[in-house]
Parts: structure tokens; sequence; C-alpha cells
């Protein structure tokens, strides 16, 4: 895509400050509020906004709202963001500047993660009983079990496993699965769910859902169940997931639908107030996943759980083709739509 010479000065211009560009190199690493970012460049918060408002004009950073909280992030136009990465990336690392907001970026994260951890730490054996308060459990399950179906499969692994609960419901169709988690308190529950349950063909482990402690390419089902909302790159976790698969395996995930419910960010640590189809499916895009199912359920119960559940099912596009000549040999993979 060309553009106006016009359109380009003004495009550089917007660039061509120190902390603009400072923030541009923080927004590549992933989304941040305006507080985070004041804490990071350590100036004002009018300071701040106005600088994001000229580089939003300018097309190289887009915001969107959850509740009260605005994000920013760089443009999802191809042209623009290619622009920003290319820019972002002739910034050397080792500049004392960018060095000190890294690791300013690094410590907010950590803040994050701390909050999260924190949370289920303190409510990990009570985490089914809060849950259920805005899930409906039962229907999800027979959900998730029709959309599996009942051939066996080699591996499944679940992201965030909790308290183990789909490794114990999808323990009769796996060989081999394993949870990941980062609670130790949740382990502890899940260990003692999947002994009560009699499961013997599952484990769980401390890991964290960005670099999970498990080969590549090795599972058939991945499922992320009531987990992306804690996340604070929800796009990152579904990329890794997908990494996870083998040919043509499937990624589930189970969540809520965009929602204000303030008080499960600011009492339960909630990073994001839901998902949209149009986000799961650019995410799942982005992935090398094809979105294969959706379906909703909707809130029952108490007024206050206003929150309605929704299910997407991801496939790999890899095709898995055995080769006839050799039934020795592994099976050869081919990306989606391409022969041998």
């Amino acid at each position: 895509m060309h553009v106006t010479l016009d359109t380009m000065v003004d495009t550089l211009k917007a660039a061509a400050e120190s902390s603009r560009l400072r923030i541009l190199v923080l927004l590549s690493r992933g989304d941040l509020t305006v507080s985070d970012l004041t804490e990071i460049l350590g100036q004002s918060q009018p300071r701040v906004s106005r600088h994001l408002k000229l580089l939003l004009d300018a097309g190289l950073i887009g915001r969107y709202q959850e509740g009260s909280w605005a994000f920013f992030r760089l443009s999802d136009t191809d042209s623009s963001r290619d622009f920003v990465q290319r820019l972002v990336s002739g910034v050397r690392e080792a500049d004392p500047q960018v060095v000190r907001d890294l690791e300013r970026l690094a410590a907010v994260k950590r803040k994050r993660q701390d909050r999260a951890a924190e949370y289920f730490s303190e409510n990990a054996a009570s985490w089914d009983r809060i849950r259920s308060l805005h899930v409906p459990d039962r229907a999800v399950e027979a959900a998730l079990l029709k959309l599996v179906g009942k051939r066996p499969f080699q591996s499944m692994l679940d992201l965030g496993t909790g308290t183990g609960r789909l490794l114990e419901i999808f323990a009769p169709l796996y060989r081999r699965g394993v949870g990941i988690d980062m609670s130790r308190e949740m382990l502890t529950v899940a260990r003692a769910n999947l002994d009560k349950a009699g499961v013997a063909n599952a484990q769980v482990r401390q890991g964290d859902i960005f670099s999970p402690p498990v080969e590549r390419n090795a599972f058939d089902l991945v499922t992320i169940h009531q987990v992306l909302h804690y996340l604070d790159d929800p796009a990152r976790a579904i990329g890794e997931a997908a990494r996870l698969l083998r040919p043509s395996g499937r990624l589930v995930i189970v969540d809520f639908a965009p929602h204000n419910l303030e008080f499960l960010r600011d009492q339960h640590a909630h990073m994001r107030l839901g998902f949209s189809d149009r986000q799961i499916a650019d995410w799942f895009e982005e992935a090398g996943l094809d979105l294969e199912d959706r379906q909703e359920f909707e809130p029952r119960g108490q007024a206050e759980a206003r929150l309605t559940v929704k299910l997407w099912l991801g496939r790999d596009r890899r095709l898995l083709i055995a080769d006839p000549s050799n039934d020795t040999l592994p099976a050869k993979t081919y990306p989606m739509g391409e022969t041998a």
C-alpha cells in the first residue's frame, strides 16, 4: 500500500520524537493502558495521553475500551503495523533508555501476574464454587463432550488446568493428559480431584501458559477453559497453544462474551472483560487455525450472574497424511490445501 508524500511526512513526524518512539517500542511488545505507560515512562498522564493522541491521529496505534480501562496497541492496519515494526527494529535494545523502559515493562507485567497468582492462591480450594456463580458448568461440559466426540485420541493438554476438571471429563478419551497451571495450590487441588476420580492417565505440572513445559506438535486436543480473561496477552497464548497442536489438532476455548461487570476485574483479577467472536476468529487466523464452531450459553440463575459463556473450536490447518508405501515411517505433514 502506497501513501502520499504529505501523509508519509506526517507519519514520520508523529514517530520522530523520543517519547513517542519509546511508546511504539513498548506497544510492539503488547497492549498497555495509559496508567501502564505513565508508570513505565515516568511522565505525567496528560503528557502521555497527548503522545498517544498524536500516534492515534497518525494511524500508528489503535485504542479499544474494556469497561473503564482503555488499552492501546499497534494499528491493525498491515501497512501501519509493518511500518512500526520496521521502525522499532532499528532501535537498539541496548540503548540505556530502552533498557530501563523494558525493565519497567517487565515489572508492570509481573504485578499483573502476581495479582492473578495471589487470587488463585487465596481461592484455590473454593475455585469450583466461585466459578459456578458465573458459568453453567454442566451445560458447557456437555457441549464440550459432544463437540470433541467419542473417538479416542492420543494426547490432551489443558492450559491453566485449575481444578483439573477438563482432564477428568475427557480422561476416557485420551491416552495421555497433561495439565499446566502456575499456582501450586491449584495443582494440589487438581491432583486431589484426579486421584479421587481415579484418573491415572493424566498429570499436572507447574508452568507458564506462555511457555508451557511440553513438546510442540504433540497434542490432538488443547483446551483453555476460563483462562484467557486473566491474561495480559490472550493472542500470544492462543498462538502458543496452536504451536503445541499436532496437524489437524483442535484447540477449544471457553470464556465469556464481552460484558461490563467491573467487579470481576476489581475483585477477581480479570484482565479482560470477555471476548467477541471477531477477536477470537482473528487470533485463530493469526495462529494458523480455522474457526470450525462457536457456541453460546446464555446466563441463568441469580441476577448477579449476567455473563454469557462462549465456546470456540479451532483446528490446525495442516493435514496429516500417512505414507502408504511404508507404515513404519511417520506421517507426512502438509499445509491445508497442499498435497504431495
